[in-house]
């Protein structure tokens, strides 16, 4: 008896922590997601484009992480976009995410309208990813390629 209370009791922690973060990740259409592309205040966004299945992104994604300790106090705020489908949250991007110590808030953005939200991002962009977005209030720059955690930083300093 005791042992099968013991065993709901665990078994009831690892669903609950496991609907805690799958409420972290929110699935986003690009209508809902685009005011994140445009805020105008004193912070720095690094919105970063990838997916589990893209392995440049996979790469560089060490460097978001890093990106994410060094500027945690500061007015840098980071997030990964994942492009993963949202029948996938639960399989694949969360345990990717646990598995990885991935520190960055990450969403799913799921708009099957591509043509038209990924001249919205940025113009120039073809929609490979990995894809990235740096930005404070109106000034931009964009990359449609890998970036070290040296580039990231860079292009962050220049911002603040």
């Amino acid at each position: 008896m005791k042992h099968s209370i013991m065993k709901v009791l665990l078994l009831s922690f690892l669903v609950i922590g496991s609907l805690v973060r799958l409420q972290a990740i929110e699935i986003y259409n690009f209508r809902d997601f685009e005011p994140l592309l445009n805020k105008d205040n004193d912070t720095t966004y690094v919105i970063h484009f990838w997916a589990t299945w893209c392995v440049p992104c996979i790469k560089e994604l060490p460097a978001f992480n890093e990106l994410e300790g060094t500027y945690a106090r500061q007015k840098v705020k980071i997030i990964l976009v994942s492009l993963d489908f949202p029948g996938q949250v639960n399989n694949r991007l969360i345990p990717f995410i646990k598995k990885n110590n991935i520190k960055s808030e990450v969403i799913v953005l799921d708009d099957p309208n591509q043509n038209y939200w990924i001249n919205r991002v940025n113009p120039d962009w073809s929609g490979a990813i990995p894809a990235t977005l740096i930005y404070k209030g109106k000034s931009r720059e964009f990359f449609e390629m890998s970036l070290t955690y040296e580039e990231l930083a860079q292009f962050i300093n220049i911002k603040n």
